[in-house]
């Protein structure tokens, strides 16, 4: 079940008035806003607020996206509330943080539904010198820009906060609307994005926040509503925590089945096989047999321990010349990176092309579909088969490959997906800013090596054992 798409659905419906059904006894939401146009009026007469200001998103013909049910009213997001925004007093002014006692929010603070929590604290001079204003509790706080899924989320300041210029701060005129206010943001998160402008990292502005239009219901309606999205929602949250028990539990489940499988306990010996240390003393003399039945009595019979260097050649790959950058247009020449290498494969969503004369400069650096790749960079002991697609493509310096492998491919890959080799990998690469494997480090992974026969049978239970708990995961 794709509970995300369950999520928009329900809110989609509320703010189409589809979720609850109207009472022809509820005061029309034209009243309510009549009531509070007239309100403002007072207070702009009287000098409280001041007039917004006409910007050049309001137009004169408002286009509407759909009919609304009786009693229901298209308006402007300003005709129902107060919008502002903040600043981000000067880092190196100490008088500005010292000591500070007023809680300031960015807008980083948006990937909570509710803020209760600063992301810093301010002085009162901080106030009196910049934009600053401290909003109430309950005021709704959208991202106007920020890296990532940042822009256009909504959250609830929990504390009273000033905010940063990043952020619209929406103190509802009726504090009823707050609740409806926000399942309304959270359902357009999409749309209010998409009407972000700039270029590397596009921004809403405020006369985008104050004349987003919205479908206001009775008052009455707004708490049916608001009572019927907590109910859907916590049924949703108990079928999430479900699916995660069940997603950790099949997880844990793959890792003993391969622990299983490279232990010997998986599927029965057969004494008729030949010995795997016969077969690597034959297809590789200069192996290293750590250890055969004779003097590691855990092993299965038939069974031998190997250093990794042994049953394959481990080759790091190459970065791109300093000063060079990937082409602009599609080439021969893909390169490989560690964000391609996902599920044990080579996916095909981002890839990056470069240029013939700078693949000239590091073409001794490809990858084979009979390999293996391994990330030693960053991401460490990812492993997974390349695609024939990707056969003589080149490699990042941030991963190696395996190639000559002598032993069954994919027995080899279960071997390093297992936790005794994933392990080894984490205790023992570099730390540095960047986490690094050694290629020596990888090399001397111990692999556990059945004879080839008893590999094929090992590699077909793993795969209809996996088949079988993927198809359950496929289904939550």
């Amino acid at each position: 079940m794709n509970t995300k798409a369950l999520r928009q659905k329900i809110l989609d419906l509320a703010i189409h008035g589809k979720l609850v059904p109207q009472d022809p006894n509820d005061e029309p939401a034209s009243v309510l806003l009549e009531r509070i146009r007239d309100e403002k009026e007072r207070l702009i007469k009287e000098g409280k607020i001041k007039r917004p200001t006409k910007t050049k998103a309001t137009s004169d013909k408002p286009h509407y996206p759909y009919l609304l049910p009786e009693g229901w009213v298209w308006c402007k997001l300003e005709d129902i509330a107060s919008i502002g925004t903040g600043a981000t007093p000067l880092t190196k002014c100490k008088e500005y943080y010292l000591n500070g006692n007023i809680p300031w929010v960015n807008s980083s603070s948006t990937k909570d539904s509710v803020i209760e929590t600063p992301s810093n604290y301010i002085t009162s001079k901080a106030i009196q010198d910049t934009n600053c204003v401290v909003y109430p509790k309950g005021t709704l706080i959208v991202a106007m820009y920020g890296e990532g899924k940042t822009r256009g989320q909504v959250s609830e300041l929990r504390i009273e906060a000033a905010t940063n210029q990043a952020c619209a701060a929406i103190c509802p005129f009726e504090k009823e609307f707050k609740n409806y206010l926000k399942l309304f943001f959270e359902s357009n998160y999409l749309r209010l994005r998409a009407l972000a402008e700039g270029g590397t990292q596009p921004n809403l502005n405020l006369g985008k926040i104050s004349n987003y239009e919205i479908p206001l219901p009775p008052l009455e309606e707004q708490c049916r509503i608001f009572t019927e999205i907590k109910h859907w929602i916590s049924l949703i949250d108990v079928i999430e925590n479900g699916k995660w028990n069940i997603n950790e539990t099949i997880k844990q489940a793959k890792f003993k089945i391969l622990n299983l499988a490279i232990h010997g306990k998986l599927v029965p010996q057969d004494p008729t096989d030949e010995p795997a240390s016969e077969l690597l003393k034959r297809i590789n003399p200069k192996a290293e047999i750590t250890s055969d039945n004779g003097h590691y009595q855990k092993l299965p019979e038939g069974w031998c321990l190997c250093d990794l260097s042994s049953l394959c050649k481990i080759k790091g790959g190459k970065r791109i010349p300093r000063g060079r950058t990937f082409s602009k247009e599609r080439t021969p020449h893909i390169y490989i990176r560690v964000s391609d290498m996902k599920n044990n494969t080579i996916i095909t969503t981002d890839l990056k092309y470069i240029d013939d004369d700078v693949y000239q400069t590091i073409k001794n650096y490809t990858i084979s579909s009979s390999d293996l790749y391994l990330t030693i960079a960053g991401t460490i002991g990812h492993v997974g088969i390349v695609p024939k697609q990707f056969d003589g493509m080149n490699l990042t310096e941030n991963a190696a490959k395996l190639t000559g492998i002598i032993c069954d491919k994919k027995y080899l890959l279960y071997s390093l997906l297992s936790s005794t080799a994933q392990e080894h990998f984490k205790s023992r690469f570099h730390q540095v800013a960047q986490p690094k494997l050694s290629i020596e480090t990888a090399s001397s992974t111990m692999i556990y090596l059945p004879p080839l026969q008893e590999q094929y049978r090992i590699v077909t239970k793993i795969e209809e054992i996996f088949a079988q708990l993927d198809a359950i995961e496929a289904s939550l």
